[in-house]
């Protein structure tokens, strides 16, 4: 496995390269150039879309962060991975990731140029990139985050919590707030409508699709929609949530 300097990059130019990308249907060519010009662009790269650290937390919590990113100077948010961009385009259709852009670095020359490409071959995988995050304001790395050498696949210091405490300490995450719903509830309707009129994004759970009535009945006790759940603390029904809302 190659060493890396974790601030080999910090206060160089990020290297130019041109990108083969499939946009519905296309291909298209973006170059470096038009992802950093002139913007603050947070990066994080991974070893390879599908893989589990990958899929379960890393992209996932930048996708949920980036509005508190993007209200603290972030103009975009790139995931890039060395994997084809057939796999990346799936990978962005599976995943929780519409307000993260996924590039595909398929030959590893951004990778190789940022010195962060090791073999992965033991694995079955060839060539991939080693996990970091970086801060780059008009194509110049201002700060690297670079995951320790260890064996494996160690997921330390490339987070977005980390990332966005670098920018603004005093920036706040969101909450991490669930709904129980099911179709056709006017209740559970309203419950969203209050949410939204806060500004308080939330993942929506339908019973039928995503959960059964023994999910909602094991986790919140009830059997009524909608059941809404903040940071682990069970709130309850839109009535609930009416006076928890006014509370806080």
């Amino acid at each position: 496995m190659t060493h890396h300097i974790t601030t080999a990059m910090e206060g160089q130019r990020v290297p130019e390269v041109t990108w083969p990308l499939r946009e519905q249907d296309n291909w298209v060519q973006l170059s470096s150039n038009d992802v950093f010009q002139g913007k603050t662009v947070v990066v994080f790269s991974l070893p390879g879309a599908f893989t589990p650290t990958c899929s379960s937390t890393h992209l996932p919590r930048y996708n949920e962060l980036a509005a508190v990113l993007k209200k603290n100077g972030v103009d975009d948010i790139v995931c890039l991975s060395v994997n084809d961009t057939f796999v990346m385009n799936a990978w962005a259709q599976d995943k929780e990731s519409d307000n993260v852009r996924l590039i595909a670095d398929g030959n590893g020359d951004f990778t190789r140029g940022m010195g962060m490409l090791v073999d992965k071959q033991e694995l079955g995988l060839g060539q991939r990139s080693w996990r970091y995050s970086m801060l780059v304001r008009d194509g110049v790395v201002e700060k690297m985050f670079v995951e320790p050498q260890k064996p494996g696949d160690p997921f330390e210091v490339s987070d977005a919590d980390t990332m966005l405490a670098y920018i603004n300490p005093e920036a706040a995450a969101p909450a991490a707030i669930s709904v129980f719903t099911k179709p056709g509830c006017p209740f559970c309707v309203r419950a969203k409508q209050a949410l939204s009129e806060r500004g308080m994004p939330f993942e929506e759970i339908t019973l039928g699709s995503d959960a059964s009535l023994t999910s909602l009945r094991a986790i919140s006790g009830r059997e009524t929609v909608p059941q809404v759940f903040v940071d682990a603390q069970h709130i309850g029904g839109s009535e609930e949530l009416e006076q928890w809302l006014k509370q806080n």
